[in-house]
């Protein structure tokens, strides 16, 4: 039991390899298996106990001596899955470090006053079923199960048939109360996604807030034809609509300050090159500090939308798929982390995480380790070992300072 977690990231870096680069770790997929696989066999050989709840969520526990009493418990942990192309510190390094601040922890001599359980949950990046953080959302009641079930992914097989295949009960997803009521504060580790803290040449920051943000998917349905026997006055083209989507959202972002607009995801039926589409579906990704603007950006880009729509012949229609608001974190955890870590900076994120989810029910934290690039979601990502090492010592730092209190 070394602590290092760049020795345990090291493991887990030939799992989900995507051949067009980084890697795939989408949930219920057979490299997010291993990876929780892996995940459990460290537990274990810490001689955590390990258990799965109704919503996939890996809990281990180490708990505190005497009678069991889970009740007032700390947490840490993240994520596994990744985004298409994804990197290797983006989820997995919070889960790395919480196993090595275990190690620390108990080097260090520390017997907790209260039980500490290490969580990974699952499918936080929505890059399957199109809804981030779903384990913490099921959890916290934020999405409805019955929504979750039927959801689908791009091969369109639903929630319900793959969870099912992958040995977990779909009717059994839904609100857990009674677990949140037990837990006294949760502290998640994340990679840095940005330049915030190589800006200040610093290896870790407290978090202060998650900017508001959402997801929208834009379907526009026309008309499919032949790409040389029709006319263009002739054409019902989702295309043309969608591309004024695309248009309108960069155009509407760049009039507000610190908003920021993506589109990643554009697809088109049936998808031939000679043929005149029938649908488009474009995913808007919109987020900014004020949610009221997050809001009224979307409502401008559908107006945009709805207008081309008309013009073509088509039919447009925007659903939203989540939205997160700002979210500011547990003064008082913060305040407390502030006292072990005087000298690390505190930095907004514009990026989504379960303790952001969390933070609605339960005092929640995060921690940002240096990312040279600033870059994410990309193989482009990193972590010096030096700063990883740095962001355990916080990290245990931190929990040390919960677990006696």
């Amino acid at each position: 039991m070394t602590g290092d977690a760049n020795v345990l990231l090291a493991e887990i870096a030939g799992i989900g390899v995507d051949p067009a680069g980084g890697y795939a770790r989408p949930v219920f997929s057979p490299a997010e298996a291993e990876l929780r696989q892996w995940f459990v066999a460290h537990a274990v050989r810490r001689g955590l106990d390990v258990e799965t709840d109704r919503n996939g969520i890996l809990w281990a526990w180490w708990d505190a001596e005497g009678p069991l009493d889970r009740r007032g418990a700390v947490v840490t942990g993240s994520h596994l899955d990744s985004v298409p192309g994804g990197g290797n510190f983006d989820g997995p390094l919070g889960v790395a470090s919480a196993l090595a601040a275990v190690d620390v922890l108990r080097a260090r001599g520390v017997t907790p006053r209260r039980s500490l359980a290490v969580a990974v949950f699952p499918e936080e990046e929505g890059s399957r079923f199109g809804v981030a953080c779903l384990g913490s959302r099921l959890m916290t009641g934020a999405v409805a199960p019955d929504r979750v079930r039927a959801l689908r992914d791009s091969d369109g097989r639903t929630y319900a048939e793959v969870s099912s295949e992958a040995g977990f009960d779909p009717e059994a997803v839904g609100p857990d109360p009674e677990r949140l009521a037990g837990l006294s504060a949760f502290v998640e580790l994340h990679v840095e996604q940005g330049r915030g803290l190589a800006d200040l040449d610093q290896p870790v920051a407290l978090a202060g807030a998650i900017i508001a943000h959402g997801r929208w998917r834009v379907r526009v349905e026309g008309r499919a034809d032949h790409a040389g026997a029709t006319l263009m006055a002739d054409r019902q083209d989702p295309v043309v609509v969608a591309s004024e989507t695309v248009r309108a959202l960069r155009a509407r972002v760049l009039e507000s300050a610190d908003a920021r607009g993506t589109v990643g995801r554009f697809e088109v039926t049936p998808g031939g090159t000679n043929v005149i589409a029938s649908t488009v579906d474009v995913w808007l990704d919109v987020r900014h500090r004020d949610e009221d603007v997050v809001r009224a950006i979307v409502a401008d880009v559908t107006a945009a939308t709805e207008a081309a729509a008309d013009a073509e012949g088509c039919v447009a229609t925007v659903t939203e798929h989540s939205f997160s608001p700002t979210v500011a974190f547990d003064p008082a955890l913060r305040a407390a982390m502030a006292e072990v870590l005087p000298d690390a900076p505190v930095l907004d994120t514009g990026a989504g995480h379960d303790a952001g989810v969390l933070a609605t029910h339960i005092p929640t934290a995060m921690l940002f380790v240096r990312n040279h690039t600033g870059a994410s979601h990309t193989p482009a990502e990193t972590a010096d070992a030096v700063d990883v090492d740095a962001g355990v010592e916080a990290l245990a730092s931190v929990l040390e300072h919960l677990l006696l209190r």
